[in-house]
């Protein structure tokens, strides 16, 4: 690949944007790239938890300029071939199976705010700015704005949006953005520490099933949610993992996953 790097290790699936003359700007072919990357992680079977992260100063400064300007010369059916591309990818990474964690050493900017917004844990240096610019260029954060508003609601999406202000970390933590603001110097360390305490203490069956029932039950009725509930509840009873983890209880055992 390009302009992404894939490493595993210990369970955890590295991908790390690696464009750092760029300032790691997203282009179609970063775009391509990370879709697949999450589709190779997906199939390792030894991953348990995937880090997000980025090389540079920077994790992402929004669309590429020549990317920008190629668009300006695109068709209305290449366009949306082109927005269905990075419609597929933030999709990819709300739905994956597996807990996604953003490690974000700099500015995250427009669509790679976007790549944050879909990711399950975010934790940030203080420095870093975040922010959905789109406006500002007269483009709009039409997909972002999707699960952006499942992420914090509307009312503090609406402002993000519309205004199309930076704001620091602290308001990024304070608007539920990010999960939690590190020292650059710890960023890494406490990241992996995170992840391990999720490959460790936590069922890979329940955390893939609980974010998928997350995605679910917010677009049904009441009534269908909580029966969807009920099937999901019974059938996780059945798996290997709810079997062993209420045995392990049961007989007073630590139990490692």
């Amino acid at each position: 690949m390009n302009f992404v790097e894939i490493n595993v290790k210990n369970r955890i699936g590295f991908i790390t944007l690696n464009r750092p003359e760029k300032r790691n700007a997203l282009s179609a072919g970063m775009v391509s790239e990370l879709k697949e990357a999450f589709s190779q992680i997906e199939r390792e079977e030894s991953v348990k938890v995937v880090i997000l992260g980025a090389n540079g100063s920077v994790f992402s400064a929004g669309a590429d300029l020549d990317y920008l300007q190629q668009l300006q010369q695109n068709t209305y059916e290449e366009n949306l071939s082109d927005s269905r591309l990075f419609k597929e990818l933030l999709l990819k990474i709300y739905l994956f199976p597996k807990p996604v964690i953003a490690q974000i050493q700099g500015h995250a900017i427009a669509g790679g705010c976007g790549l944050i917004t879909v990711c399950d844990f975010t934790f940030s240096v203080p420095e870093a700015k975040f922010g959905y610019t789109e406006v500002r260029i007269g483009f709009i954060p039409a997909l972002v704005m999707v699960f952006l508003l499942r992420k914090i609601g509307e009312a503090r999406a609406r402002q993000l949006l519309v205004s199309g202000r930076l704001i620091t970390a602290d308001d990024a933590l304070s608007n539920n953005l990010i999960y939690k603001i590190v020292d650059a110097g710890h960023l890494e360390e406490k990241v992996k520490l995170f992840a391990r305490e999720l490959i460790e203490k936590n069922s890979a069956t329940s955390m893939g099933i609980t974010k998928k029932m997350i995605a679910e039950v917010q677009s049904m009725r009441l009534d269908e949610a909580l029966d969807y509930a009920s099937e999901m509840n019974a059938k996780a009873r059945a798996t290997k993992d709810c079997r062993r983890g209420i045995a392990a209880f049961l007989n007073k055992e630590e139990i490692v996953w």
